[in-house]
């Protein structure tokens, strides 16, 4: 069967979606395969965090070069992707943070007192302990990055199911999905917990550790406010280590997630619904605590699953097998103009860089 596109994107999460719109951009022929709603796995729901601060300063730097992208992007599909309100983390980490994106050229971070911390998150409670801003951070509007992403693959993106990736060794790379078989000169594998078993057909092993996960948004109580910075608390003030929150794109809801994980069971394949229904109740009881600002009772809930690597929560890795490219790795929604931009040159004929490598660790915590 003759070559359809030149590039196969298995999975149009943010990755995958970033990985064609880069292809697209380059004049690259692309077909997306996604099985579900594009953008509705681990890439679901209104908002997630752009933030530079990482443990890995490689990360860090990584970021810098999204951030810009993020710019870019928005001037070209016609939408501010990334508010301008800011990223805000609590706790005793802060100055470490900021201690370390003082070595990262492009990130503006620093401490803020109390007062500033109330006119940037004014839902907070009154918290008078150490906090950070990061002034090049904010709210990724998710859902119109996907929406706008969609919008330009077209007939690019095909709703079907792949089974099995396999170079032929001819040149190609066999797909064959739930109603088709087509051959691509080379295939990017981007499919979240789908990833591992395509790569077990090409006779890889990932190590990659799967979990499921809630986050749970709330109406902002009253008058939407004109500055809604994203939240990192790991400060323990409110009564949780590590929670995260991101606005709406109209400062009209704020998603809130408690960073732990629900295992997955004995089967490998589903999740004792009792854990997350305790997790998303631990989600409402921190905001009736710490956010006095928002509406305590739940207007939404994102379940998803989340695949992580072992040396780290930020931890991402791509393989090469021939003429096919893996990548894996968690909290990639902020990377994704970077990493689909390196995954896309990676397609085009281009060299994987070292810092991407399994063996590199990026994102070592």
């Amino acid at each position: 069967m003759a070559t359809r596109t030149d590039v196969a994107v298995i999975g149009a999460g943010i990755v995958g979606l970033a990985t064609a719109y880069s292809l697209q951009r380059a004049g690259v022929s692309v077909t997306v395969y996604e099985a579900g709603e594009p953008g509705g796995g681990q890439s679901a729901g209104d908002s997630r965090i752009f933030r530079h601060a990482h443990a890995d300063p490689r990360l860090a730097r990584f970021a810098v070069r999204s951030r810009g992208l993020w710019r870019e992007w928005g001037d070209d599909l016609g939408a501010e992707l990334v508010s301008l309100d800011g990223a805000v983390a609590l706790g005793p980490g802060v100055d470490e943070k900021i201690d370390a994106l003082a070595e990262v050229d492009g990130v503006d971070a620093r401490r803020i007192d109390a007062a500033e911390l109330a006119e940037r998150l004014p839902i907070l409670a009154s918290h008078d302990g150490p906090a950070m801003l990061d002034a090049g951070g904010g709210s990724i509007h998710a859902s119109i990055v996907v929406e706008r992403l969609v919008s330009r693959l077209g007939d690019a993106l095909v709703r079907d199911h792949v089974l099995t990736v396999r170079p032929t060794g001819a040149g190609t790379v066999e797909i064959r999905t739930g109603t088709r078989r087509a051959e691509h000169a080379y295939a990017v594998v981007c499919a979240g917990r789908g990833t591992a078993s395509l790569a077990h057909g090409l006779g890889l092993s990932l190590p990659i550790r799967n979990a499921a996960h809630v986050r749970v948004s709330f109406d902002v109580a009253g008058a939407a406010p004109s500055s809604l910075a994203t939240l990192q608390d790991s400060s323990g003030a409110f009564g949780e280590a590590a929670v995260y929150a991101a606005a709406s794109v109209d400062r009209t809801r704020y998603g809130v997630g408690i960073a732990e994980e629900v295992p997955v069971n004995d089967d490998g394949r589903s999740v004792d619904p009792d854990a997350l229904q305790g997790l998303a109740e631990r989600t409402v009881a921190y905001v009736r605590r710490a956010l006095p600002g928002l509406d305590p009772a739940p207007v939404g809930h994102v379940h998803c699953w989340v695949t992580t690597l072992p040396w780290g929560d930020d931890g991402v890795a791509v393989w090469e097998h021939e003429n096919v490219a893996l990548v894996a790795g968690h909290n990639l929604f902020k990377q994704a103009p970077a990493l689909g931009g390196v995954l896309a040159e990676l397609a085009a004929g281009g060299a994987l860089p070292d810092e991407l490598r399994p063996s590199a660790r990026l994102g070592h915590a």
